[in-house]
């Protein structure tokens, strides 16, 4: 689930490397000898294709060179381009097949589209700042600190496989299209939402900074019903009726929720069901709690 995606990157908050939500996200070539890696700073990187590498430059177009951080985490960058093979347009489609090549740019943040293509170039941004893979990040600062079970897996594709400072790493998927993705246990879900739940801390350690949940659990302008990525909110009670409009979820294809209510102290998982049914299902529990 993409919202794993946008913990890595909190994780980052206060680290030397991390950087600014309103920074541009730009790759630039490396220089030979001697290198001081700048706060943020991200390499271009070599695509392992068949054997071949072949350098990306997922973030070097007059419209994608506008795009920060904080668009990519509030699906509001309108990324253009091609990544590990899939199109943006691939993703949710137009229904007018004339317009996937055509269509005029939208301004970064002017609008926003739940597009998995451009959660993989968040996550390949992400993988150049860790410089580790996100997997292995998120086991040892965030899984294994609360208490998860190691049966959860994410995977990027086969031909999601980077040269990064010498070695092969695979850039993970932050969806389930075409393959990738996460597999977790409603047990580790569950564990992840009472993390949020508890505003980043775990057992008095805290995982995740408070300004970072924060800045998650404010409203997109030019969607106010979600946060940062895969933090949908309730504002105006819109999604849930039934529930506080505090409350909000982490979802998933499916539709698997991880249910979060402040208000009630109380963290909801629910595997497999339709989206339509969200609302009744939080009602019941609350009912019952009453």
């Amino acid at each position: 689930m993409s919202n794993r995606l946008a913990t890595r990157i909190g994780l980052l908050a206060g680290d030397e490397r991390a950087p600014d939500a309103l920074d541009l996200v730009r790759f630039r070539e490396p220089t030979t000898g001697s290198e001081v890696r700048t706060k943020g700073s991200l390499f271009l990187l070599a695509q392992v294709t068949g054997g071949d590498p072949a350098i990306i430059r997922p973030f070097d177009t007059p419209h994608n060179r506008r795009i920060t951080w904080n668009h990519l985490l509030r699906q509001t960058s309108d990324w253009e381009g091609t990544l590990w093979g899939k199109p943006e347009w691939a993703d949710r489609p137009d229904q007018n097949a004339s317009s996937w090549l055509t269509r005029a740019r939208k301004d970064p943040g002017s609008s926003y589209e739940y597009n998995d293509v451009r959660v993989n170039a968040l996550a390949l941004a992400a993988l150049n700042i860790w410089r580790r893979p996100l997997p292995a990040v998120l086991a040892e600062y965030v899984m294994d600190p609360i208490g998860a079970s190691h049966t959860w897996r994410w995977y990027g594709y086969d031909n999601s496989w980077i040269v990064l400072d010498g070695a092969a790493v695979q850039s993970v998927s932050g969806g389930g299209h075409w393959g990738g993705g996460m597999f977790i246990s409603a047990y580790d879900q569950a564990r992840f939402g009472l993390l949020t739940l508890r505003r980043g801390v775990w057992g008095g350690r805290r995982i995740l900074s408070e300004r970072w949940v924060q800045m998650a659990l404010t409203p997109t302008p030019a969607q106010t019903d979600y946060g940062f990525m895969n933090w949908f909110l309730n504002t105006g009670r819109k999604r849930l009726p039934s529930a506080p409009e505090s409350a909000y979820m982490h979802l998933g294809n499916g539709t698997n929720m991880i249910y979060v209510d402040a208000e009630h102290d109380l963290v909801i998982v629910a595997r497999w069901i339709e989206n339509g049914s969200l609302d009744g299902l939080v009602s019941r529990v609350l009912a019952a709690i009453d």
